[in-house]
């Protein structure tokens, strides 16, 4: 049986200065800041985190931060080429890089890929989920790319490196692309419309508190039981943090896929959300072996107070 996936997203203000209004551009960020959100991201042998706590965008306080910094455990995300404008077909291009600034080149495969590509707009919109390929002998990692839309990106490398005992690693740049844009605002939503199939979720998020998410997928009103193994799983999730896009790159509970095996119309994730919020859920799933993206959009309430010991609130101050 898979271990079950917890949905951990945590918070922090991203420093980021930029090389110009328009056009391509990496996040610069000191030495000294990647360290020190380095040190507050690590986690000891029983997953908690320690070091300074940060405020992240929904106002609460994290000891980690995933997906957040240039780099991680010495390894670094290089500047990223890519076309300039919309519309402008071309190659989105880059390295990781480790602690000597030599380019990485041997990984370790982790749901079926070596490196995972997590491209966002800031606000949200224009998710997509790719893999490019690797030149082993420059170590740079390239796909045929074009902007369907103007505004600031996110670009996330979710990797883990060639070696015994190394777990997966995600650093992060910002890039520009030139052109006016109007930012989408994310509201709650609990249904998706893609290419012809309905996706639900049900279940709730709390703040510190595992929550079971169950999303289902329908077509014509009819569940859909056709689902396909798609990066391991019958369903492939990403969820980001609305404000700071926090990052966590997950997979479906359950018993590894056979070849050949069919699933639906449910999949199943556990999912824990550190504070309340807003949260972006990216659910991949494959049917005739088209991947579909839903985008989704849930609301994370407060947890019970942890000083009381029945769990509850009470509005009387006692």
């Amino acid at each position: 049986m898979r271990t079950g996936a917890r949905l951990t997203l945590y918070g922090l203000g991203l420093v980021v200065a930029f090389g110009g209004a328009f056009g391509v551009a990496g996040a610069v960020v000191p030495e000294s800041t990647v360290a020190d959100w380095t040190e507050g991201s690590e986690m000891n042998e029983h997953g908690e985190g320690h070091g300074a706590a940060s405020t992240g965008a929904a106002g609460g306080a994290a000891s980690g931060v995933k997906g957040l910094a240039l780099g991680v455990d010495g390894f670094a995300l290089s500047s990223v080429d890519a076309p300039a404008g919309v519309g402008e077909p071309g190659e989105l291009s880059f390295q990781v890089q480790d602690h000597a600034g030599a380019p990485v080149t041997q990984y370790t495969t982790a749901h079926e890929k070596d490196l995972h590509l997590i491209v966002v707009r800031t606000d949200g919109s224009q998710f997509r989920h790719v893999h490019p390929v690797l030149d082993e002998t420059s170590g740079t990692w390239s796909i045929p790319w074009e902007w369907a839309a103007a505004g600031s990106y996110r670009v996330f490398a979710d990797f883990t490196p060639a070696g015994a005992g190394e777990s997966s690693r995600t650093v992060t740049r910002t890039v520009q692309v030139a052109g006016g844009f109007v930012p989408v605002e994310q509201q709650p939503t609990r249904t998706a419309q893609v290419d012809g199939y309905t996706v639900t979720v049900d279940g709730e998020l709390a703040a510190g508190a595992s929550s079971g998410l169950t999303f289902t997928v329908t077509r014509d009103g009819e569940p859909v039981t056709a689902l396909e193994p798609y990066l391991g799983a019958f369903g492939h999730l990403v969820a980001l943090r609305d404000g700071d896009l926090a990052y966590l790159h997950i997979h479906a509970d359950g018993a590894d896929p056979e070849a050949g095996q069919t699933a639906g119309p449910d999949v199943a994730f556990a999912a824990e959300a550190p504070t309340a919020g807003r949260y972006l859920l990216y659910l991949d799933f494959q049917v005739d072996g088209q991947v579909h993206t839903a985008e989704l959009v849930l609301d994370a309430a407060p947890g019970a107070d942890p000083t009381d010991p029945e769990g509850g609130t009470h509005p009387e101050g006692h």
